[in-house]
């Protein structure tokens, strides 16, 4: 019998649908076992959020700082595969997940096990990527397969798109901008990960464990090259506002909400202002970079590749 677990964490549900759609060929198996083991935040998040609540999370989310997790126990200690799925808030893996894997149970479960990271986003996810890499090296776990599915409204619509279901917890809540989210298709279709998950799994020997990508030819990620030196100049930013909003105060806290108030005006500024700017210039420079870029793309593509 192979053991599979699914560590997990959805406000929405979308990331749930994902997950069970990737692991639906292997529950069909009577040889492969999935357990999940769904995070629990002492202090549940709300969605949809109330607006400055969603600010007030920012500078620990960016600096990764571990909130408080309920201890929940998988149904074994010892797994063949796991498959990590996460959000992506802030340009970071989501509070609960990044929390989680800073925790005594992520070193105890991860240690030296196969991991398969999957990701539901609006579409930056690189920044997050290689923070999670990070985490998984500091648990001493093997990142083998990464499989990201991005919303379908694209990037302009989803800078409306994903707010408006934040804050209003509607996909749909006004007329004119496209439903935000992963399209149905794509998390139905998700299921041919699985099939080559079931039949790596099937075909290792018994005291063998999984160690090369085995989703490559799938199409498990697309790299959306614009992204590329936009998150690293958000990922920097970010960086700095963090520092500034907790000198300021702990979260909820009135001196917090100030300046929170300040860096929302600062970040719709930068959106309306610098990321059409940029992807102007990047334009105009994208023959004389475009072997670097090639680099770039195959390098946050891996291992899957796209």
């Amino acid at each position: 019998m192979r053991k599979v677990l699914v560590i997990h964490y959805s406000q929405t549900g979308q990331l749930t649908q994902i997950a069970n759609s990737i692991v639906a060929p292997l529950r069909a198996n009577d040889d492969i076992q999935v357990d999940y083991l769904n995070l629990k935040p002492s202090k549940p998040y709300p969605f949809p959020w109330p607006f400055l609540t969603f600010f007030h999370i920012f500078p620990e989310c960016v600096k990764m700082t571990p909130q408080p997790m309920e201890l929940v126990e998988p149904a074994h200690d010892d797994y063949d595969l796991i498959i990590l799925t996460y959000q992506v808030w802030f340009l970071s893996p989501s509070l609960p997940i990044s929390s989680f894997m800073q925790s005594e149970q992520a070193v105890k479960l991860l240690n030296n096990k196969p991991v398969i990271t999957v990701i539901g986003c609006r579409g930056m996810w690189l920044s997050a990527q290689e923070k999670m890499k990070q985490l998984l090296s500091d648990v001493n776990a093997k990142l083998i397969d990464n499989v990201v599915l991005s919303d379908e409204c694209g990037t302009g619509f989803s800078f409306l798109a994903t707010p408006l279901w934040m804050f209003s917890g509607k996909k749909k809540s006004v007329s004119w901008v496209p439903a935000a989210g992963v399209a149905e298709h794509e998390i139905t279709a998700a299921s041919r990960f699985g099939v080559a998950i079931r039949k790596a799994l099937l075909a290792l020997e018994p005291k063998q464990i999984l160690e090369q990508p085995v989703l490559k030819g799938l199409g498990a990620v697309k790299v959306n090259e614009k992204f590329i030196a936009s998150e690293r100049v958000g990922q920097h930013s970010f960086r700095i506002w963090s520092k500034i909003l907790t000198t300021l105060g702990p979260m909820h806290s009135t001196r917090r909400s100030c300046g929170l108030l300040i860096y929302v005006l600062f970040l719709l500024t930068l959106i309306i202002t610098v990321v059409p700017i940029t992807a102007i210039i990047k334009k105009l420079i994208a023959p004389l970079t475009r072997k670097r870029i090639a680099k770039q793309k195959a390098y946050f593509a891996e291992p899957s590749g796209e």
